[in-house]
């Protein structure tokens, strides 16, 4: 991995759940890792781990869906570890459920922060380095949810969806110029803001996947693990859904 350890990569909303475990993944594979949150003590905490295990990785505060912070990330990266070369667009908020008659122009707004404006605003920030060394790597976090939708979460599908379609839409024209898009697609992965749910809950979504039993942080890490790395070069435009096959359905 001596190439890798010459890569940095930024892996937005690392300070906990997905975002940590793909962080670590990615510093184990010898990238140097900006570890970004908007909790100073947790993004913090992340990064000293990581050192702790023997990786390279620094905590960088920013807000990724301000552009102004987003733009202020990206060159204090550049200026502490290197340019960008591989970007995890991870970075999410509250994901309230609610029914269709009360879910408004502004909690559409609110998801479209994260999974839409704040991939604009990094990719347009990452690309000129990008572009002079020839070279990237753009994976997003999108969910199964874009495809299997269930009741209540119209404005998060809806955002997701438009990630998903922006992911394609960059592949295309990236392509040509050394830098891939590709997108990891979980099933539900119980992360820490999981642990009051019902067992009953875990019981029934889990009776939905056909693995018969529920992902962890580290699957999702090891898809993103591959779509980072040199040898994925000729992929782009993938979206890989990691969810123990409950997409096949029946």
């Amino acid at each position: 991995m001596e190439r890798a350890r010459r890569r940095v990569a930024l892996v937005t909303g690392s300070s906990r759940g997905l975002g940590r475990a793909i962080a670590r993944r990615l510093a184990r594979d010898g990238f140097a890792v900006a570890v970004n949150g908007i909790d100073q003590d947790e993004t913090y905490r992340v990064a000293a781990a990581i050192r702790g295990d023997g990786g390279s990785a620094q905590a960088f505060i920013a807000d990724v869906t301000e552009q102004g912070q987003a733009e202020a990330l990206v060159a204090a990266i550049a200026a502490c570890l290197g340019p960008v070369g591989v970007l995890v667009l991870n970075a999410t908020g509250p994901q309230p459920a609610a029914p269709l008659a009360e879910v408004e122009w502004p909690d559409h707004l609110a998801m479209l922060e994260f999974f839409v404006k704040s991939p604009v605003l990094l990719g347009r920030a990452v690309l000129p380095a990008m572009l002079d060394g020839h070279y990237g790597r753009i994976v997003n976090i999108d969910s199964e949810v874009a495809d299997l939708p269930p009741p209540g979460s119209s404005h998060y599908s809806a955002a997701k969806s438009a990630q998903k379609g922006l992911a394609r839409a960059w592949a295309r024209e990236l392509a040509p110029l050394g830098i891939t898009v590709n997108s990891v697609a979980p099933g539900f992965i119980p992360v820490e803001r999981h642990a009051g749910l019902p067992p009953r809950v875990l019981e029934d979504y889990r009776a939905t996947v056909p693995a018969g039993h529920l992902g962890t942080p580290d699957d999702i890490a090891h898809a993103v693990s591959f779509l980072a790395s040199e040898g994925a070069g000729f992929i782009t435009g993938q979206r890989i859904v990691v969810d123990g096959g409950r997409s096949l359905g029946g």
